[in-house]
């Protein structure tokens, strides 16, 4: 009850600016990308349900740019971490389409005050054999693919605004298969017009065909690499996690954000020989300027 309070104050003092701003504070991160990332599928558009709820004239064009670097695991369950960077794109034509480097390309086919829905075509990088050879050598590379995404998010009420977002990803080509999550977040208690919070938690399925591709090791692969056989039994639950992400307005333009994120892989996975540390973490910063 008292979270509730917190943040209905927050909202009804900060508004409209604090919405505003709020439309500028989503996803940091760059073109890179791994399969899978611990970051929480929400936290790419984190916030952007809320900006028609709360501010129904939304600007016809809403652009931001930037740079961010990123320290995340060199594959999911490595033991070893790298920092990459990359660009920050990310525009917006009301709450109807958007180019992102975080979510891809999109469009919103169903909108409201209090829910989206939408299909989306964005990218993976796969994993590289060179990357890790003293785990992967002999397991071969996961190539580069487009993935394909449908989701959708729900905001619980203006006084209490708790997310609930789902999304189902298919791969097309590369680690094939897919993956889906629901996960819930929502603003912090403490966010501001010029600093805003978000937190969340998300769960991950995925079919046993993209579980194998990752975490399983076939015959060949044995012989080649010296892992045991392994084989996904069926599809199920691969990871839970944490997120946190928050952005800071150094002035009406600049802005900085910082992404992390706590994920856990879970159910057939986690006792694959390719994973030496089933507990992922990841940290995104970005400076960014927006229009």
């Amino acid at each position: 009850m008292t979270s509730a309070i917190s943040v209905k104050v927050t909202f009804q003092v900060c508004r409209p600016g604090f919405l505003v701003l709020l439309l500028l504070a989503c996803h940091s991160r760059g073109a890179l990308a791994q399969t899978p990332s611990p970051l929480q599928e929400w936290q790419y558009s984190g916030g952007i349900i809320l900006a028609r709820l709360f501010e129904p004239d939304l600007p016809k064009w809403r652009v931001v740019l930037g740079t961010a670097a990123e320290v995340q695991p060199v594959y999911d369950g490595s033991r070893a971490y790298r920092v990459e960077g990359g660009p920050v794109v990310n525009i917006h034509y009301r709450d109807i389409a958007y180019i992102s480097s975080g979510e891809g390309i999109g469009f919103n086919f169903l909108r409201g005050d209090h829910y989206q829905v939408g299909v989306g075509l964005t990218y993976d990088f796969g994993r590289r054999e060179r990357d890790d050879l003293a785990n992967l050598h002999g397991m071969g590379d996961i190539s580069a693919a487009p993935v394909g995404k449908l989701y959708a998010s729900w905001v619980l009420s203006r006084k209490f605004p708790l997310i609930l977002r789902v999304d189902a990803r298919q791969f097309m080509g590369g680690a094939e298969g897919a993956v889906g999550d629901a996960g819930v977040y929502l603003p912090l208690p403490g966010s501001s017009k010029t600093f805003v919070m978000f937190a969340g938690a998300s769960i991950t399925f995925a079919t046993d065909h993209y579980l194998q591709t990752l975490y399983g090791v076939t015959p060949a692969q044995s012989l080649a690499s010296g892992h045991p056989v392994y084989e996904i039994p069926h599809a199920g639950t691969s990871a839970a996690g944490i997120g946190f992400s928050a952005t800071k307005f150094i002035t009406h333009h600049w802005l900085f954000n910082v992404d992390a994120a706590l994920s856990q892989i879970r159910g057939s996975p986690a006792h694959s020989p390719l994973v030496e540390r089933k507990t992922q973490r990841e940290l995104a910063l970005s400076v960014d300027y927006h229009w």
